[in-house]
């Protein structure tokens, strides 16, 4: 059988973008498959009637340290893109790198869209863990909060699809499927906590808040670190803006963290605990 030059042509156009589509993650072809389907009801069905609970960084459920007698430390930094949050602080990675100090690294989808390759470099790196930071960034909420201005989620699919799409986002990616998941503004509510359980994470929040965000002085960023050291302490900060004080902060401060007999880990290797 012969076909027209035309109908081969466009076959083979056919098959091209079906190869090149299958490279990237389609959220609306997951929403829409019967396994995602599955899940997602069956949790909402599960929780339908739950109460959300307090809202805020520090609610129950919602992990801040890493269970340990020893003088460890586990750095952990936020990627949060959407406008003006797709920065990414070469300097500051780099100075990581060099220093061998491993750190856990929250990223959103938003953030992964602009920086593909990026992240699939990150990711193949050790001595960094790839974890989950909310497919739109958004607050994880089943009813309407406004944080900082950022709209929450405000429903149980609504939470689902922050936390779950980006899950698989990321293990598309990576072939690995996040452990942790950091709301957006680390703020949450105590539904969403139970959530991720039922999906198979762990929200993880922050015992040492380094104040980062804005770009205030690389010393005050120092101090919000060294007056709130304890051992299994989880420290939050970004790397998704260079033009604010993060790696100049972690330069003058890690030396001093390290004099003092402290040694950085990753989350992914220890048993996490509430305050």
């Amino acid at each position: 059988m012969k076909f027209p030059i035309l109908t081969i042509f466009f076959l083979v156009l056919s098959l091209f973008y079906r190869q090149a589509y299958s490279q990237f993650f389609d959220a609306k072809a997951e929403i829409a498959s019967s396994n995602y389907q599955r899940v997602k009801e069956a949790i909402i069905l599960k929780y339908k009637d739950i109460s959300p609970g307090k809202f805020g960084e520090f609610v129950k459920g919602v992990k801040e340290d890493v269970v340990t007698n020893q003088k460890v430390l586990a750095l952990t930094l936020d990627a949060c893109g959407g406008p003006n949050g797709n920065g990414f602080d070469k300097d500051l990675i780099d100075y990581l790198r060099k220093e061998k100090i491993p750190a856990t690294l929250f990223i959103s989808g938003l953030w992964i869209d602009q920086h593909l390759e990026l992240f699939k470099e990150l990711s193949q790196d050790s001595i960094f863990e790839i974890e989950n930071h909310g497919l739109h960034h958004r607050p994880c909420s089943v009813r309407k909060e406004r944080p900082y201005g950022i709209e929450a989620t405000d429903s149980i699919g609504a939470a689902i699809d922050e936390m779950e799409l980006n899950a698989r986002k990321i293990e598309f990616y990576t072939s690995h499927r996040p452990l942790f998941y950091r709301s957006a503004t680390a703020e949450t509510d105590e539904s969403c906590a139970k959530i991720a359980k039922d999906l198979g994470m762990t929200i993880v929040g922050f015992e040492i808040l380094s104040g980062d965000v804005g770009g205030v002085n690389k010393t005050i960023v120092r101090q919000n670190i060294l007056n709130h050291l304890k051992n299994g302490a989880i420290i939050i900060g970004h790397f998704n803006h260079p033009e604010w004080n993060t790696y100049e902060a972690l330069k003058i401060t890690v030396p001093t963290l390290q004099k003092l007999g402290y040694k950085f880990i990753l989350l992914q290797h220890h048993k996490l605990t509430e305050r």
